[in-house]
């Protein structure tokens, strides 16, 4: 009777013994204490870049904007205007169908703050800001302006 609960398919050893258990922890923690800090500060270098990224693609949508309308979007119409047809200030005549953005929404900067546009801008035709992770003006590293004028 025994011998009907063994299972003669496994072999004289199943799964781990504890040292092999302590090995692969020990391996894995020290995996996780070399790379995590890496990885971590990329963070911050991967939300500078993403807010790049999305100035641009205001920039383009912008340039599209006014190529057909002859005009950039006025600061109080704000970037709400490349998905939107504005209803104030000067109204576009030639305003495309379905917005100059993809996504139908304006996004937040990554931390998460609205994007400051001017138009005229300081700088050139319209200015695009975002505060960096501070949410503040100025600052330096990860708390730096990040502007299309920089870029």
């Amino acid at each position: 009777m025994i011998g009907v609960f063994r299972n003669k398919e496994v072999g004289p050893r199943a799964g781990f013994t504890l040292l092999e258990v302590i090995v692969v922890v020990f391996i894995l923690s020290l995996l996780v204490t070399i790379v995590a800090p890496r990885v971590i500060g990329k963070t911050d270098d991967a939300r500078i870049a993403e807010a790049k990224v999305q100035i641009r693609n205001f920039e383009t949508a912008l340039k599209l904007f006014k190529l057909d309308n002859g005009f950039y979007p006025g600061t109080d119409q704000g970037l709400d205007a490349l998905i939107r047809k504005p209803a104030t200030g000067k109204i576009p005549v030639n305003y495309k169908e379905g917005g100059y953005l993809e996504q139908k929404k304006i996004p937040l900067d990554p931390w998460g703050n609205p994007y400051l546009y001017l138009s005229p801008g300081l700088q050139g035709d319209f200015d695009i800001i975002s505060y960096g992770a501070d949410g503040r003006e100025g600052g330096e590293g990860k708390d730096a302006d990040i502007k299309n004028y920089d870029l």
